[in-house]
């Protein structure tokens, strides 16, 4: 008969009460909730077989107190057979708090992401700091913000909430590369309890910050139905950082022929541009209800990852405004931190103008957008779609910029403003002699149709102002070209750039 040694009989027991089959109460408080588990997460996040856990059997510092690996599941395993890191709060030990230990175990997961360069996926469901074990029981620094800060540009960092994330959880969920908020969540730099200690006034999460407010606020890239979703969006994202994978169908690009109208001042969904051009069902968008004025998004090309920005010209008319100008620079940023190549798709009569546009630092803004394509060291690849007009055509990939490629199709308009109000600075005194309003507008019309059909694409493309002007029906496949003839990006071994948190 054999028997089990005692010191072997109780670790078995207590590796076994930090799992869900011995915590039912614990289990069905979530249910309550409409979350899962924090175990759960980890058995769906992460491929089977390849999760280790560290810091499991930890306790709270206070004496008195226990809970399951004092709030904090973490360790290493295979994401879409991908290594990577976890750190999952578990809201059920003491509303999913930060406390001395699990602040210790924290900082030790993010500096093991730091050393084997790791993505860390982040799952942030808390109430900021237990108090009572933070003011009592801590000693000696905490560095565990300072070495999560420092993991950008290093390794792709992913943040969930799927509740609430408060005060410390909000500081790393605002420092992830790429954050979802699940619908029903709320996120804010305070909970209830400070709040209406510093304001006087009592709020609920969900005034605070609730997931609507951090989608239109551009802080949550994505917002996702459930936890399902949530752990399916994570694991989607960081595939785009792994290695490229086998080409998916196409859809027939002969569509894109008509896609663009011919009447310039009628719009189109680029969204549409985007997806019969990628691979399909690879398109990932990033914060759709922020920045409308442009759409980024990751997709695939033949199976390798690809990063997106395109004019809208159903915002704005596809001009590029503060918010728009915030978010794409931030995704270049991503982009070239992590060798992924940037297409440009540009549609735009220009940078928004106007005192209202002023007033939103649009001069900072559009900078900072500047900046961060111009400093890329991936390879861009620009496609004129219609509208090139201005500084807005200068960041959206011009020669200036030295694409890998520069195309344009059939559709595109070139100009250094937009020509209907380059018509009126060039012709003024012609305009300004007409007295008949219907005359005025009549050789108005004729002035600008002429400078259209001189700066056509075709024009254009004489000029060499484009490598190319193309059947729309050909765009993938010369961009399909193109990567194929880049050579590979050389092996890291400093870091290329920080991604800045917005």
């Amino acid at each position: 008969m054999n028997t089990v040694r005692s010191d072997l009989a109780a670790v078995r027991a207590a590796q076994a009460a930090r799992l869900d089959a011995q915590r039912p109460a614990a289990v069905e408080r979530q249910r309550k909730r409409g979350r899962w588990t924090v175990r759960e997460v980890v058995d769906v996040l992460v491929d089977a077989q390849s999760f280790v856990e560290y810091g499991g059997l930890a306790q709270p510092a206070t004496e008195g107190m226990t809970g399951a690996a004092d709030g904090l599941v973490m360790g290493t395993g295979r994401i879409g057979g991908q290594p990577a890191d976890v750190v999952l709060y578990d809201y059920t030990v003491y509303a999913g708090t930060q406390s001395a230990i699990n602040h210790m175990k924290m900082t030790r997961m993010f500096e093991h992401a730091l050393r084997f360069r790791l993505p860390l996926v982040c799952w942030l469901d808390g109430g900021g700091a237990r108090p009572h074990d933070m003011l009592l029981a801590a000693r000696g620094k905490t560095p565990t913000f300072v070495v999560f800060a420092r993991l950008s540009g290093w390794v792709p960092t992913i943040g969930v909430v799927p509740g609430v994330a408060f005060a410390g959880q909000a500081n790393l969920a605002g420092l992830c590369d790429f954050l979802i908020g699940v619908r029903g969540s709320a996120l804010g730099l305070a909970g209830p309890p400070l709040v209406e200690a510093a304001l006087g006034v009592k709020y609920s999460p969900q005034e605070i910050g609730a997931a609507e407010v951090h989608e239109a606020s551009g802080v949550y890239d994505i917002v996702a139905d459930d936890d399902a979703h949530a752990v399916a969006l994570a694991q989607r994202y960081l595939a785009y950082f792994g290695p490229a994978q086998a080409c998916t169908a196409a859809r027939d690009q002969s569509v894109l022929r008509d896609l663009v109208p011919e009447n310039s001042r009628q719009s189109y969904d680029v969204r549409t541009v985007i997806d019969i051009l990628a691979d399909e069902d690879s398109v990932l968008e990033l914060k759709p209800a922020f920045g409308g004025c442009v759409v980024t998004a990751l997709m695939r090309l033949g199976g390798r990852s690809v990063g997106v920005i395109a004019n809208q010209p159903l915002v704005l008319a596809g001009a590029i405004d503060s918010d728009g100008s915030v978010k794409a620079a931030r995704f270049a940023s991503i982009c070239d931190a992590f060798d992924i190549p940037l297409l440009l798709l540009c549609d735009t009569p220009g940078l928004m103008v106007g005192p209202d546009a002023e007033k939103t630092g649009l001069v900072r803004h559009s900078a900072r957008l500047l900046t961060a394509i111009a400093n890329a060291t991936v390879p861009l690849l620009t496609v004129v779609l219609r509208k090139a007009y201005g500084l807005g055509y200068y960041i959206m990939g011009s020669q200036p910029l030295d694409p890998a490629i520069l195309l344009a199709w059939p559709s595109a308009e070139y100009g250094g403003m937009g020509l209907e109000g380059a018509v009126n600075i060039i012709y003024r005194r012609e305009l300004d002699a007409m007295t008949d309003p219907d005359e005025r507008a009549r050789l108005h019309a004729r002035l600008t149709a002429e400078l259209k059909e001189e700066h056509s694409a075709v024009i254009a493309g004489s000029r060499f102002t484009y490598d190319d002007v193309i059947d729309p029906a050909h765009t993938r496949e010369l961009l399909l070209r193109t990567l194929e003839s880049l050579p590979p990006p050389a092996p890291r071994t400093t870091r290329k750039r920080l991604v800045e948190p917005f």
